[in-house]
């Protein structure tokens, strides 16, 4: 019996800080860069030529001159717009880096595979994890504006080492010529459970394509055993229908179920009126829809009850069905309370979507939503049929 790669245990003793938006947590990330000592691990999805990423660059390339050992590990997609003058002050300079699944016309549709984690660790003391790249839409450093919200956390204590761990088999693993292939499990992975404790208590769970979902399995547990609050954010609505069977059963029992969803500021329309097709029997059921208005929100958290989840994963099909992704799992009251208060203030800049108002939505707007989900459903049918 066998699964791909380790299920992480519950880890105590950490200290756990929610930084809201890339004026908040790029200048800590920069900042934890320029004071390491010894080593410096990143692991990207999205980097691009720009502003944001010229003080990441020359925050490595600083760091590698003064003898800090410095691995960069980004995706062959996500990386695409950094621009070669980018890469080679990055080599110039010593850092060591990798890409994961270059595009190639060879791989055909095992382009698809994408490493779509966002982690950041130094020198095995200080942790940043969520689902920002080092974009401009993230932060604008000559502005100090963000386009588009977000979260990442920072950690300190004995979780490190569990994060270090993951990076350094992603690390090692991207140099195989199939590095999509995984050992198929034979089993499902065995979930730690929740801890009684509260303080300090944080597990990584993660994801590998088709071959390792312990974040998913982590989350339906919670979801199947929530007793008061479901609250869910994601900028790509597009759920396993497990998920969504789940958020139903439980506003159908009395739980307080709400979704941060984006409204018309996204990046991917089609995506947003694909999911939309799923409002209908949420709203029936009581499930509360809210449409953030304050711009892009690309959060990637989920909390049910006292437990929360937020990292890279979107918990959407196509996240799932393709990328590796890595989240933080934690029951610390301390975070937990900052968790509820980023929710509590993104409800009141978002405009709630009622059921009444949902039924007389015009024509024009429900051809969308069948014509994409139409499409969502025939690509995934297609693509499972082929790969």
């Amino acid at each position: 019996m066998r699964i791909a790669g380790p299920v992480f245990p519950w880890s105590s003793d950490n200290t756990f800080r929610l930084l809201v938006d890339g004026s908040e947590f790029f200048p800590r990330m920069l900042e934890a860069i320029d004071q390491a000592r010894r080593q410096i691990d990143l692991e990207l999805y999205l980097v691009e030529d720009g502003r944001c990423a010229e003080r990441l660059i020359s925050a490595l390339v600083a760091a590698a001159d003064h003898g800090v050992r410095v691995r960069c590990l980004f995706d062959g997609f996500g990386s695409m717009k950094l621009g070669p003058l980018m890469r080679e002050r990055l080599l110039g300079a010593g850092v060591e880096l990798r890409t994961y699944n270059a595009l190639a016309w060879r791989l055909r549709l095992r382009n698809l595979h994408r490493d779509h984690r966002k982690l950041l660790l130094v020198d095995g003391a200080l942790g940043f994890v969520g689902g920002a790249g080092f974009t401009d839409d993230f932060w604008d450093p000559d502005t100090q504006q963000a386009n588009w919200h977000e979260v990442m956390v920072c950690m300190e204590g004995p979780i490190l080492a569990d994060w270090q761990r993951l990076f350094d088999a992603q690390w090692e693993h991207c140099l195989e010529r199939h590095i999509w292939e995984f050992p198929l499990p034979q089993r499902l992975p065995r979930i730690p459970p929740r801890p009684t404790s509260s303080v300090g208590m944080g597990r990584v769970a993660y994801a590998a394509a088709r071959q390792h979902r312990d974040i998913l399995h982590s989350l339906m547990r919670q979801i199947r055993r929530a007793e008061q609050r479901i609250y869910l954010a994601t900028p790509y609505f597009l759920p396993t229908g497990k998920i969504r069977r789940a958020l139903i059963h439980a506003a159908r029992r009395g739980v307080d179920v709400q979704l941060l969803l984006t409204g018309r500021d996204t990046d991917h329309p089609p995506v947003r009126y694909a999911g939309q097709r799923f409002y209908h029997r949420l709203l029936r059921a009581g499930v509360r829809i809210h449409e953030y208005q304050a711009g892009f929100s690309h959060m990637k958290v989920v909390l049910v009850d006292d437990w929360v989840t937020l990292g890279s994963c979107n918990f959407d099909r196509w996240n799932l069905r393709w990328n590796l992704e890595a989240n933080l799992e934690a029951t610390d009251t301390a975070l937990v309370g900052q968790v509820v208060d980023c929710f509590i203030a993104d409800f009141q800049k978002s405009r709630e979507v009622s059921l009444e108002e949902w039924q007389r939505r015009p024509l024009l707007k429900r051809v969308r939503q069948h014509v994409w989900g139409w499409l969502d459903r025939v690509v995934l049918y297609f693509l499972d049929r082929r790969v």
